[in-house]
């Protein structure tokens, strides 16, 4: 296994994400599949994908400096992978080709844009603690490092307890060690998620209270069309049931008419990053994502799909 070459960092780096690069196999349908079912689909696309690698991009292509440390296979997806992030920019001194087929995501997509994904990591559960560390310096020269869990959660918590601020996607959701939510700033959910970390579904706002009191920063909650729901400061009621005193703040979304949903909480989650990087207060940088993450859902694929500054702008 060799650390690719991809010369010295631009420095300064405002976001560095750690985090999964896949190819996403992706079929249109008319609908999806019930269990046991078989659909016929669309003609079978390809695109450069994975949370991690789609945040990098998402983040680059609105002009953020943006370095990826992560896996990718000596195959054909991974260079497919590399030449996706090369031309937009992102820094690839820290993305490792690994003896292993590189990660993929099968995704079926839907009339109305929603979508679903199975996803084979790959290279990328060859990431480790130790790759992590030994990139401490990378991870330390930035304000904001992003984390998905599409990469193996020790790799994912040394990332975190080197970061100066720690931007965590709880997806896919799975449960958190108290150490990783207490660095979490934010811990950015869907409502999904939030309903399968607290053990029952409610109301985004009061969800966003009570996943405060599990110790994390800030949260935020993403609501697809309905834009997001943002928490952050106030005290931990007794019990630790919920946050009492916390700011609980609704943010729009631009409503746009939907073709493809898939990529756009890495989207969001990519531009929540860069403009808490540039230092905007939780609530603008989650109102500018909302932007970002509309706008990427009227184009189809990940990061085909994702816009540049004048888009949004635009929107």
């Amino acid at each position: 296994m060799k650390e690719h070459d991809g010369g010295p960092p631009r420095h300064p780096l405002d976001v560095v994400v750690v985090g999964s690069a896949n190819a996403d196999l992706v079929v249109q349908v008319e609908r999806h599949p019930a269990p046991g079912e078989t659909v016929l689909g669309s003609e079978l696309a390809v695109h450069p994908g994975g949370k991690g690698a789609n945040q990098a991009v998402a983040a680059a292509r609105l002009g953020a400096r943006v370095a990826l440390l992560g896996r990718v296979g000596a195959d054909g997806h991974g260079r497919l992978l590399r030449e996706s992030l090369e031309r937009d920019g992102v820094d690839l001194g820290h993305l490792r080709d690994t003896p292993a087929a590189s990660g993929i995501a099968m995704i079926a997509v839907g009339p109305r844009g929603d979508n679903s994904i199975i996803v084979a990591p790959g290279a990328n559960a060859r990431l480790t603690e130790d790759d992590v560390l030994e990139a401490a310096a990378l991870l330390r020269s930035a304000p904001v490092v992003s984390l998905q869990l599409e990469i193996p959660l020790p790799a994912v918590l040394a990332a975190a307890r080197l970061a100066r601020r720690a931007v965590l996607n709880l997806s896919p959701a799975v449960p958190l060690p108290d150490e990783l939510l207490a660095l979490c700033d934010p811990l950015v959910v869907n409502e999904h998620e939030a309903a399968l970390l607290l053990g029952a579904p409610g109301e985004p706002d009061r969800q966003a209270k009570e996943l405060l009191a599990l110790g994390p920063r800030s949260v935020v909650i993403t609501l697809g069309a309905d834009g997001a729901v943002v928490a952050e400061g106030g005290a931990v009621a007794e019990g630790g049931a919920v946050a009492e005193g916390c700011a609980v703040r609704a943010v729009p979304s631009p409503r746009v008419a939907a073709v493809d949903t898939t990529g756009a909480g890495d989207a969001f989650t990519g531009a929540l990053a860069w403009r808490l990087a540039a230092g905007e207060p939780l609530v603008r940088a989650a109102a500018f994502a909302a932007r970002v993450g509309a706008a990427a859902v009227r184009r189809p694929g990940a990061q085909d799909s994702y816009p540049t500054m004048a888009e949004v702008e635009g929107l």
